[in-house]
C-alpha cells in the first residue's frame, strides 16, 4: 500500500491522538476530511484556530469559554451557595445537559493518583476551598467518578474543606432508572444497597 504524503500523515497522526480514535479510525476521518475539503476541512480548520485563539479556563471555576468568567459563573439566576465539583468540563457539560442543577461549578482538572504522580497541588482544589471561605456557598456536591482516584478524591477535598464549616455531599450511586439487576455489575448493588433509603 502506498504512504500518504508527510502533511496527510500528519494529519493522521493529530487525529489518533483524540479519545475514541484509533489509527484505522484516524485514517478514516483524514480521508473524509480531505474529500470533503469545502464542506469539511476548511471550516473545521477555521473553528480549530478561532477555539485555540478564543477559548480559556474560567478565572472561577476553570470551565471553558470564551471570556474571563465562563457563562455559569457569570449568570445570576444561578444558586451561588450550591457548587458542584466534576473532574474535567465533560462532566460538567452532562450536568448542564440534564438541565436539573442550577448552582454554579467547579472543575478540579483531574483526579488524585498516586500512581500517574497527581498530587493536591496538580489540581484546582486550593481555588475550591478559596471560594467557600467567604461564607456564601452553603453545600458542596462532589460529583466525582466512583472509582478508586475519584473516591479518594472526593474523600480529600471533603476533609480540606471541612474546616469551613461547608456542607460536603455526594452524588447518590446505585441502580439506574430503568436499570435490571441482572445487568448490573457488583459494585453498582453494592453502592445501591448502602445507599438504601426509606420507600
Amino acid at each position: 500500500m502506498a504512504s500518504a504524503g508527510p502533511e496527510i500523515e500528519r494529519l493522521i497522526a493529530l487525529l489518533a491522538k483524540l479519545p475514541g480514535m484509533g489509527p484505522r479510525s484516524a485514517r478514516r476521518a483524514a480521508l473524509t476530511l480531505l474529500k470533503r475539503k469545502d464542506q469539511l476541512l476548511t471550516p473545521l480548520a477555521a473553528a480549530l484556530a478561532e477555539a485555540a485563539e478564543r477559548v480559556r479556563a474560567c478565572r472561577i471555576c476553570g470551565a471553558l469559554d470564551t471570556g474571563e468568567v465562563c457563562t455559569v459563573c457569570a449568570d445570576r439566576t444561578r444558586d451561588g451557595a450550591l457548587i458542584c465539583v466534576v473532574e474535567e468540563v465533560g462532566a460538567l457539560w452532562a450536568m448542564e445537559r440534564g438541565g436539573a442543577f442550577r448552582g454554579r461549578y467547579h472543575v478540579l482538572g483531574g483526579l488524585l493518583s498516586a500512581l500517574d504522580g497527581v498530587g493536591p497541588d496538580a489540581l484546582r482544589i486550593a481555588a475550591l476551598v478559596e471560594r467557600t471561605a467567604d461564607g456564601v456557598v452553603k453545600e458542596v456536591v462532589l460529583a466525582l467518578p466512583a472509582t478508586v482516584d475519584g473516591q479518594t478524591t472526593a474523600h480529600y477535598v471533603a476533609e480540606r474543606l471541612a474546616p469551613s464549616g461547608v456542607v460536603v455531599t455526594s452524588l447518590a450511586r446505585g441502580v439506574p432508572v430503568g436499570g435490571e439487576l441482572d445487568w448490573l455489575d457488583d459494585g453498582t448493588i453494592a453502592q445501591a444497597l448502602r445507599a438504601r433509603r426509606p420507600a
